[in-house]
């Protein structure tokens, strides 16, 4: 038999669970061996609920049930109650209840009742979402709640490996299944595209494994760790028997599923209240086929920039990059009409100031060296141009003819005839034959 028990329990001043999620994993005594063994938590397990009802969706949609009777006393029932409940649940997934089982259902029931109930209430808004897509591939709907345990329902959980979005996709899993990941897209944080992609994974790795316990614990460690556990358990295809070969994070990670399939059908037995949830706002998309900024968006739509990105988390920057491809923007359906009847005017608005990544760059030209060769070839063109100008400078003379006019000399030699007398310092127009002027 196994005795269990919790190595670290912090808990808030006053109420169970209210902030600290300072336990990071679960200590199994083997009675039978005198051993023990270190389970860690699923990651989800461990998030501040706190952080969590900062979500944009938590203030937006859901807030506190004061109705709920004694929120914080959660009763205690013997182990049959637990196995008998965990039977009745409506499920293809066997959920059999065990110490380890039990375990999980503890820390939901105690520790984490207010994520549970951020969970509860954030489910109405995810739930339905993961429901058709699992229906469409002829999934256990059971499924639904595995985002529980990967992310507490957040849809921009990241994790310290690096999974990102409600299925906590990690970058090479996503690629396989066609989520787009690049500087300005990640469609892990998209929570219907990483719906559909999750149920194609799911559904090929029970296609690969024969059952679903298995198929569970391949999506947290690989299928490959789960091949190494079942070699060395003598091939047999049995969770609870390849139990010890797994990685210690994934031996509590189809415990805490089927805890959490418990909690979320039986949590008003513990006496969690779910978050009320007001009726999301009924939104479409629209297609966009140039770069567009949140910005121009919000003016003229007349919506808030957190409302855009909190519809549209696939977007990693305020640029909606349309111009790489078609892109789809999810906006309010009144918003929507909006958008649609002044596209022109959006893509134009503050475009020069916001859409600053320029398409073509002159390029300066390369600095002259200044060589001696360079210098001396300069003063040879200074000569030449002082020469020049010298020449260009240089005095012309002019002789008077019979019958000349100082105008008529003028005209000859392109001048005038003030300056003519200027040169020449000439105070009357008489003129002599054969008299020398200055003309230049």
């Amino acid at each position: 038999m196994k005795r269990i028990k919790t190595i670290v329990l912090i808990f808030a001043t006053g109420m169970i669970g209210a902030g600290a999620q300072n336990v990071k994993e679960i200590e199994v005594h083997d009675d039978r061996n005198n051993t023990d063994e270190v389970i860690e938590l699923p990651e989800a397990m461990t998030y501040d609920t706190d952080s969590l009802l900062k979500e944009w969706n938590a203030q937006k949609y859901l807030f506190p049930d004061t109705t709920c009777a004694d929120p914080d006393y959660n009763p205690p029932f013997p182990a049959e109650i637990f196995k008998e409940r965990l039977s009745r649940i409506p499920a293809i997934i066997e959920m059999p209840h065990n110490e380890v089982v039990q375990k999980f259902i503890d820390q939901y029931s105690g520790r984490l009742r207010r994520s549970v109930s951020y969970m509860l209430g954030a489910g109405n808004l995810y739930i339905p979402i993961f429901e058709e897509a699992l229906d469409y591939y002829g999934l256990p709907l059971e499924l639904k709640y595995l985002p529980v345990i990967e992310s507490a329902l957040d849809p921009t959980a990241v994790s310290h490996a690096g999974a990102v979005g409600l299925w906590q996709f990690m970058l090479a899993t996503s690629k396989r299944y066609d989520l787009k990941v690049n500087s300005l897209i990640d469609e892990r944080r998209d929570p219907v595209k990483a719906t559909w992609a999750a149920a194609k994974y799911l559904r090929d790795l029970y296609r690969m494994f024969g059952d679903w316990n298995l198929a569970i614990a391949a999506y947290n460690c690989g299928p490959s760790n789960v091949n190494k556990a079942i070699h060395r358990a003598g091939n047999v295809k049995d969770y609870w028997v390849i139990y010890p070969y797994l990685p210690k994070e994934t031996r509590g990670y189809v415990p805490a599923f089927i805890a959490a399939n418990y909690i979320m059908n039986y949590y008003c037995e513990h006496n969690i209240c779910p978050m009320q949830t007001k009726l999301p706002i009924a939104t479409d998309t629209v297609m966009v086929s140039r770069n567009v900024h949140v910005e121009q968006i919000a003016a003229l739509c007349n919506i808030e920039v957190a409302d855009i990105k909190a519809l549209n988390p696939q977007y990693r920057t305020d640029i909606i990059p349309g111009q790489t491809e078609p892109c789809a923007i999810r906006l309010p359906q009144e918003k929507a009409l909006a958008f649609i009847d002044q596209q022109d005017s959006i893509y134009n608005y503050r475009a020069e100031e916001l859409l600053t990544r320029r398409v073509i760059v002159a390029v300066a030209d390369q600095p002259q060296q200044r060589t001696s060769s360079t210098r001396q070839s300069t003063k040879k063109q200074t000569a030449r141009n002082k020469t020049n100008k010298k020449s260009r400078t240089k005095t012309q003379i002019a002789t008077v003819r019979s019958g000349d006019t100082l105008s008529a000399i003028a005209a000859r030699n392109h001048t005038t005839v003030s300056k003519l007398k200027r040169l020449n310092n000439m105070r009357s127009d008489r003129l002599k034959p054969g008299q020398k002027l200055r003309v230049k």
